[in-house]
């Protein structure tokens, strides 16, 4: 196991240079450079002024030598710093992850509280009256646009309600407040993001529950569990349950860059300060290192989910290892 760990590590170089190297130069065929954006936000910038910026950030030599000054960097985890405020990348993202992590730790762990039982009760009695109704759940859930459903959540909970805040991660008097009700401002901001982000992945993880347990019940095996008279409850969670799994732990694999990642539409319609409403910021102002640190983390993150979903394989079923 451990030697193709190594290998699989080693694989994943190349691929991660690839991506870096594709990313770097595509983002550089958007319109507008840092400089210019800094021009028109401040009139008083003047030509000069934008090319001697341009020579502090680097940008007046040519990409393949940008890249390869940037590549030198990140070896030594220099994701160099921000074009907007001139802070190292990494501090400004490190401060954004606590609220990503947060969110999308909560949203995973109330996916899989809801999912895995729906998708074996649903595969117990496939067409049954429970099934139907939770396929219609799910179509309904794929079909909703997630920021669609943030405005509406928010019309009625914030505006029309008034039972939850509309924006953001905590209130504004948030420090004068005892221990226990910091507790429950937090938990009131984090309702409406939380849903939000768990509704397709519930619905999503519960039909792959469903498909994997229905084939996992077919097997020879169960049916000589069964023949052996075992428990129904036995059956179905000792031994069908342990196979039919084996698509959740890929799938978990693949949420880790999401995790990390956050996501742009609802951090951006939440006012969440996190990773995604972060990236997109970065976008619309050009600054480049913090972009590049972005995509680099995402790439990251992603063959390293790859990695442990087979990690995840080899320890739920014998038969890998």
């Amino acid at each position: 196991m451990l030697s193709y760990i190594i290998r699989r590590l080693l694989g994943a170089i190349p691929v991660l240079l690839g991506i870096t190297i594709i990313s770097f130069f595509v983002i550089r065929l958007a319109p507008g450079r840092p400089t210019s954006l800094q021009q028109a936000l401040n009139p008083k910038v003047s030509l000069e002024t934008a090319q001697r910026l341009e020579k502090i950030y680097g940008l007046d030599k040519p990409l393949y030598l940008q890249y390869v000054n940037w590549l030198g960097r990140i070896t030594r985890l220099d994701f160099g710093r921000s074009f907007s405020d001139g802070r190292p990348v990494l501090d400004r993202i490190l401060e954004r992850i606590p609220v990503t992590l947060s969110i999308n730790v909560l949203s995973l762990i109330f996916i899989l509280m809801l999912a895995i039982p729906i998708g074996v009760r649903s595969a117990l009695r496939p067409d049954g009256l429970f099934d139907k109704g939770m396929s219609l759940f799910v179509f309904i859930g794929f079909a909703m646009p997630t920021f669609w459903l943030a405005l509406l959540l928010m019309n009625l909970f914030g505006v029309s309600l008034g039972w939850l805040p509309l924006s953001g991660i905590k209130s504004l008097d948030f420090e004068y407040f005892g221990f226990f009700r910091k507790v429950l401002d937090l938990s009131r901001h984090l309702v409406l993001p939380v849903f939000v982000s768990s509704i397709t992945g519930l619905a999503g993880i519960s039909r792959y529950m469903r498909s994997s347990m229905i084939g996992a019940l077919n097997e020879p095996y169960i049916y000589t569990a069964r023949a052996k008279g075992l428990s129904q409850s036995r059956v179905v969670y000792k031994h069908a349950l342990r196979n039919a799994i084996l698509p959740i732990v890929t799938i978990l694999g693949l949420s880790l860059p999401g995790l990390l990642g956050g996501s742009v539409i609802f951090e951006s319609i939440f006012a969440l300060p996190g990773i995604g409403s972060l990236f997109y910021e970065a976008v619309m102002m050009r600054d480049y290192p913090l972009i590049m640190a972005e995509v680099f983390l995402g790439a990251a993150l992603t063959l390293l989910g790859n990695l442990l979903a087979d990690i995840g394989y080899a320890w739920v079923d014998p038969r890998i290892r």
